[in-house]
């Protein structure tokens, strides 16, 4: 079995007095598909956060390749272009084109020359079928193909694990589907992958692990057979017949 790319541990994170996250522990291997589930507030979109270090642990480690990330004396910019992110809210530049939106992190961060850049980022708009659209600005795009782009741009900086924040939750119904569907071919693919997600469709059918939180703490982790057949834990039980019932 191959090392991880990412071992969480310990990891915890505190507002004040709010406590988010307590004593998370988990790791992603190459390829791995792991889905993140749980009601909203458990605290898996700061969990995500703080491993892109967005938000800084309050305890705990991120060990990247064998390196705490969390220890404060990484460049940030750098380790982000090898774990990217993609947000559930796009964070797309809106001055900027479809096509520069994918070229300005590769030509600032990579340090990439603007025509190999222009040819990386039209080869990965390609891949998400936004090729057609690479003069457009944000504003005249449908949310589900803001997502695409996001997931080109994220892409195009080749980073060795993707986040993806809720991907889909700003979407109409309708627009879900197709990044589900860009989602499903990067697994196909074997992109290494960590979703926080409600589509249990995807977590159930795509992933090889799932991590379910509830309150700021991991009650359940394993394959989605284990999961989403042979739950332990009862709060795990309650979250799943919840979502059988829809």
């Amino acid at each position: 079995m191959s090392a991880p790319i990412l071992q969480v541990n310990h990891l915890s994170k505190a507002f004040g007095t709010n406590i988010v996250l307590r004593d998370i522990d988990f790791e992603v291997r190459p390829g791995d598909v792991t889905s993140i589930i749980g009601a909203s507030g458990s605290g898996k979109s700061t969990l995500l956060r703080c491993i892109n270090l967005l938000e800084t642990p309050t305890h705990g480690e991120i060990i990247f390749h064998d390196n705490n990330v969390a220890s404060g004396h990484v460049n940030a910019a750098k380790y982000r272009s090898k774990v990217g992110m993609v947000f559930q809210s796009f964070n797309l530049f809106s001055n900027l084109s479809v096509l520069d939106n994918c070229i300005i992190g590769q030509t600032k961060v990579l340090k990439k020359n603007k025509e190999d850049a222009k040819k990386s980022a039209l080869s990965y708009l390609t891949k998400v079928g936004m090729a057609p659209y690479i003069n457009a600005k944000p504003r005249q795009l449908s949310g589900g193909q803001k997502q695409r782009v996001a997931i080109a741009r994220a892409l195009a900086m080749e980073p060795e694990l993707l986040l993806f924040d809720e991907p889909t939750s700003a979407l109409d119904p309708e627009m879900v589907g197709e990044v589900l569907e860009v989602m499903r071919k990067l697994a196909a693919e074997g992109m290494t992958m960590l979703v926080v997600t409600h589509e249990m469709a995807f977590a159930r059918d795509i992933s090889n692990h799932v991590v379910f939180m509830a309150n700021g703490v991991i009650c359940e982790q394993g394959t989605p057979k284990d999961i989403f057949e042979n739950p332990k834990e009862l709060k795990t039980k309650e979250f799943l017949s919840r979502f059988m019932e829809r």
